[in-house]
């Protein structure tokens, strides 16, 4: 499908915080997960955004705002023309025909109580869309033909289903509602691997016939260059680089993104032995208390004291040659690494203590979001 060069979604500094709480008797709050922490982006009519990053860097969190169902602490996000960040109540209800989403476990997002038929039928009577029922039922035929699944299926509950069949129908409720904008949080992580080509050719074929944008966020770097024109890389919060998706593979400039494709195996066995693998020291920071500075510092092979530990960088357009205007980066020495004048050295693991912090606040971090709150 061709992209437009209308801007379908418009991200402006979203930041998502979660309170970290404590006490019985007298509950306070005595710090915050930032989930995500100041990130800016757009997504064009026709596109497919991949959204990269490993697990617990807030790509999940940053797509589920985007849909207000994780409410923004801070910034706006501008779809079609209206901040979905403010809406509330009917209004935002009503806009959710527009933008709909499938999650990453198909049987947990499908209620095991309901048949095909009626988790189908839900969305369009929420909307309006279903007060004929002849053309509803006309309607259930062409969802379930589109997603290649048989009509015999409507009658049926979700567990009576596979894995790659039950991502099919989250597919189906998603595009029952005609929307513009779906955000597929890990659509085939949990899936097969041939399973998981039949879903990610099937998204390709709907957005032809339905002339739909995509959020696609995943951990699979495979996945993601498959179905994406543009890449957003993400690390602890914030974006470190942005770039077409051939672009972005075939000449990384972020650090961290250098070692995420210096993991991706390659077919070849002499291009294999001969490239460089970068390994990266120490684990994720808690999102709890994430490193002053530039987020990846830590563990970065190319990091520089003056700046580094100190200024947070900016997605910004680089200053080399041959690199197109639309390849971002958020590294204040990008342009000198590319042009090996900055060295890797080693990288010492770090440990965050409690007196970072300035008390004795326990600010590790909650294993997950739902233990946050």
């Amino acid at each position: 499908m061709t992209v437009s060069d209308e801007v379908l979604v418009d991200v402006k500094g979203v930041k998502v915080h979660f309170p970290i709480r404590k006490g019985v008797i007298f509950d306070k709050t005595v710090g915050h997960v930032y989930a995500v922490d100041g990130v800016d982006l757009q997504i064009h009519k026709g596109e497919t955004y991949g959204l990269v990053g490993e697990s617990g860097c807030g790509k999940s969190t940053l797509g589920r705002a985007i849909l207000n169902l994780e409410p923004p602490t801070a910034g706006s996000v501008d779809f079609d023309g209206v901040d979905i960040a403010s809406l509330k109540g009917e209004e935002l209800r009503h806009k959710r025909q527009d933008i709909q989403m499938v999650f990453q476990d198909p049987m947990g997002s499908l209620d095991p109580r309901q048949t095909v038929e009626s988790l189908l039928l839900e969305g369009m009577k929420a909307h309006g869309l279903a007060k004929d029922s002849k053309a509803a039922g006309t309607r259930l035929r062409e969802l379930l033909k589109a997603v290649g699944l048989p009509v015999a299926a409507l009658k049926k509950y979700p567990h009576e289903f596979s894995g790659g069949q039950r991502q099919r129908i989250g597919i189906a409720r998603a595009l029952s509602v005609n929307p513009k904008l779906i955000v597929a949080d890990e659509p085939v992580s949990a899936l097969d691997v041939s399973v998981q080509a039949q879903v990610i050719n099937l998204l390709e074929e709907l957005q032809d016939e339905f002339g739909l944008t995509y959020l696609v966020v995943a951990h699979d770097l495979a996945v993601v260059r498959h179905i994406s024109d543009r890449i957003g890389v993400m690390y602890l919060g914030a974006l470190a680089e942005e770039s077409d998706a051939e672009e972005l593979y075939t000449r990384p400039l972020h650090p961290y993104t250098r070692a995420l494709m210096s993991a991706v195996p390659v077919p070849d066995p002499l291009i294999e032995d001969r490239r460089e693998r970068i390994l990266l020291t120490g684990d994720l920071p808690s999102p709890a208390n994430p490193p002053k500075g530039c987020r990846f510092h830590t563990r970065c092979p190319w990091r520089q004291e003056t700046k580094c530990d100190t200024e947070r960088p900016e997605l910004r357009v680089v200053e080399i040659d041959g690199v197109p205007a639309n390849h971002r980066v958020a590294c204040h020495f990008a342009e000198q690494i590319e042009a090996g004048e900055l060295k890797a050295h080693e990288v010492k693991a770090q440990l965050t203590s409690q007196s970072d912090h300035g008390s004795e606040t326990d600010f590790m971090g909650p294993a997950s979001v739902t233990e946050a709150l």
